[in-house]
């Protein structure tokens, strides 16, 4: 117990200059009642303005202090504790956000495949996926719930191309989609790594380390495997007339169309929001390897629900695909 003292300055009323020079003085006690309680809080001094001991100060600059606790070891606990709550707390965000974007994903292939198989128009539905989520935006900025983007003309010429192309490869997964199982479709998507690299090496000139093309191996032999028996497979067909597709699909299966179509457009606009704001909270390598694990939920589940026959050697290829794209990350980085 470290009490708080004080120097009284009753105790230098002296009537020589030797006792002064030599003073003993006395210590009062105070406030017993507060320091009860063990404290280990270091020591602080404070002067203390007194009229008694103005004419010493000159002489004895130590005279009057006050001796108590410090609260900086208050502070310095709360940063030793909040740094460990907060990184907790960012873990529980994180997973949140990780849960969120796999369960999404996983509701977004579902209506995506339930559409197809009621509806076989890929191209109308991937438009109206992505028109849904420019709509459900523009609502959130007139609306205030969304601060809108500052943006200038460079953002639109940086961001145009990447648009475009995210545009095709939306479309190009839908299409594909409604020819195969979803599962095969994202076994085959495992191998966007692979010419992710032979395009940046033949069409950009970059090179890469060993490791990086050494990975690639398993992840187009793995592809190859699972696709060797895969007989739903048909060539692509072009657009097909909306109009006609629509009146079609509405006669055969009713005003449910209408839902499953609204869905999985929503759906799809939400996962890659919440994508977004998983890579905005951690690292290229950390999200490349969310992405992989969320192919793995999308496949077993779409297997599940839609009772998806998978022979051994189906399977085999698909882990090996999947294995094949974790290394990938782990080399690219």
């Amino acid at each position: 117990m470290i009490p708080a003292v004080k120097l009284s300055p009753a105790a230098f009323s002296v009537t020589n200059q030797r006792s002064k020079s030599a003073f003993v003085p006395s210590v009062s006690i105070l406030n017993m009642k507060k320091f009860a309680s063990c404290s280990l809080r270091p020591l602080y001094l404070t002067w203390l303005d007194d009229p008694h001991t103005s004419e010493l100060k000159p002489r004895r600059q130590l005279l009057d202090f006050r001796c108590a606790a410090s609260a900086a070891d208050d502070k310095e606990s709360k940063a030793e504790v909040l740094p460990a709550s907060s990184e907790a707390a960012q873990k529980l965000k994180i997973s949140i956000y990780f849960a969120t974007w796999w369960a999404l994903n996983v509701i977004f292939n579902i209506y995506n495949k339930k559409v197809l198989n009621a509806f076989p128009y890929p191209w109308l539905t991937s438009t109206l996926s992505l028109a849904c989520g420019s709509a459900m935006m523009l609502f959130s900025w007139v609306t205030c719930l969304v601060e809108a983007p500052k943006t200038d003309l460079d953002f639109w010429k940086a961001l145009f191309p990447v648009a475009v192309a995210h545009t095709i490869g939306h479309v190009a997964a839908t299409v594909s989609m409604s020819k195969v199982a979803v599962s095969f479709t994202h076994i085959i998507k495992s191998a966007e790594p692979a010419f992710s690299v032979l395009v940046s090496r033949f069409i950009l000139g970059e090179s890469f380390p060993m490791p990086v093309y050494l990975s690639l191996l398993p992840i187009i032999g793995g592809c190859g495997l699972a696709a060797a028996t895969e007989l739903n497979f048909n060539m692509i067909e072009g657009p097909q007339m909306w109009a006609t597709g629509w009146q079609k699909a509405l006669a055969d299966v009713g005003p449910n169309v209408l839902w499953w179509i609204g869905a999985q457009s929503v759906f799809y606009h939400l996962y890659n929001q919440v994508s977004y704001m998983s890579l905005d909270q951690i690292s290229p390598l950390t999200f490349s390897i969310g992405n992989t694990m969320k192919r793995i939920s999308v496949i077993v589940s779409s297997i599940i629900i839609f009772r998806t026959p998978v022979r051994p050697v189906n399977a085999l290829g698909a882990a090996i695909a999947i294995f094949g794209t974790f290394l990938y990350s782990q080399a690219k980085q």
